[in-house]
């Protein structure tokens, strides 16, 4: 039984996209270990509070990823 988990800094993405990035996932999982396993793969989403996350030493926010979202 696969369990993938997603962490995200929370409020980088809506509802919509984390759906999409569950069924998305749990296809790709589904493609490499066969359709029987569909109903036991789980995906989820896990919400990190802004600026609880570091990337070479600074703190990210979620203001940071949607400047990045932007194109910025």
């Amino acid at each position: 039984m696969p369990l993938v988990d997603i962490h995200l800094l929370a409020g980088a993405f809506d509802a919509e996209e984390k759906k999409e990035m569950i069924t998305k996932v749990t296809d790709t999982m589904v493609a490499i270990e066969g359709e029987a396993m569909r109903g036991v793969t789980w995906v989820r989403i896990i919400d990190v509070p802004s600026g609880q996350w570091g990337i070479g030493g600074k703190a990210l926010t979620t203001e940071d990823i949607k400047a990045l979202q932007a194109g910025g």
